[in-house]
């Protein structure tokens, strides 16, 4: 197991690509500390998982419960090696309707809760000399979805989040990757993006691989970042969306 005797919080870890990151790294070894706001959720994942995984409810977005998750995760793991910064959320809104406490919401918990939890996260691993932080990214940091402001200017602050951070804390032993996954079959995007004919034939006409991503598949790029297999690799951003961003036109789609 590749994670043997380390430790990572997942934030964002009741559900969907957070909770499929949490399991991976369960897989492969690591005690993991899930944080998340839904309560209920993050507790019933933790039974999912087994005695390897306990929860801590917090806001991400919110310093004193950054601080408290990793005062929690020192007390109850007694290290902290990994840190998966997941929590996000979308508004969907046009441009010229975009009301600014939507803005700030969104930026508040997709990029200043990352900026937060690796800042707390990294003044524990740099004492280690050693340690792997992941942000969860998106296509839409580089592509663009005109009702999607603030979720795609979130996303490309956390492409340079991690640029910063990655050379902020190389002197230090503490790497710093992204992973931007395209269009992953969680309960949202089933929903949202996935909801009818129509929503699916645009996908997958810009998907050549044909299929949207499972969750899964980002968790194992989680795990691939977080071990020793990934210790050359830092300040990047690693996109799992079935060759999207590589087409500058769309594909047949097999009904």
């Amino acid at each position: 197991m590749r994670l043997a005797n380390k430790v990572a919080i997942v934030t964002g870890a009741s559900q969907g690509i957070g909770l499929a990151c949490a399991k991976r790294l369960v897989q492969e070894g690591a005690r993991v500390m899930l944080a998340d706001v839904r309560e209920a959720e993050g507790h019933a994942a933790v039974e999912q998982l087994g005695a390897a995984a306990r929860f801590f409810c917090a806001d991400v977005s919110q310093k004193a419960d950054v601080d408290a998750l990793v005062a929690a995760t020192l007390e109850g793991f007694g290290q902290l090696d990994i840190l998966v910064n997941n929590a996000g959320v979308t508004h969907a809104a046009e441009f010229l309707d975009l009301a600014e406490e939507d803005f700030d919401r969104v930026l508040r918990i997709n990029l200043k809760s990352m900026f937060l939890c690796s800042q707390a996260a990294a003044r524990e691993m740099v004492k280690r000399g050693s340690g792997c932080i992941i942000n969860m990214s998106s296509v839409n940091a580089e592509l663009a979805i005109p009702n999607q402001v603030p979720y795609v200017v979130s996303k490309g602050g956390v492409n340079q989040l991690t640029r910063v951070a990655a050379i902020s804390l190389a002197p230090h032993g503490v790497r710093v990757n992204a992973i931007g996954p395209g269009t992953i079959l969680t309960e949202l995007a089933k929903k949202a993006v996935l909801g009818s004919p129509e929503a699916r034939h645009t996908i997958l006409s810009r998907t050549p691989l044909g299929r949207c991503g499972e969750p899964e598949e980002v968790a194992a790029i989680a795990a691939f970042l977080a071990s020793d297999d990934a210790s050359y690799l830092t300040g990047q951003t690693l996109y799992a969306d079935g060759g999207r961003m590589a087409l500058n036109y769309t594909v047949p789609v097999r009904e």
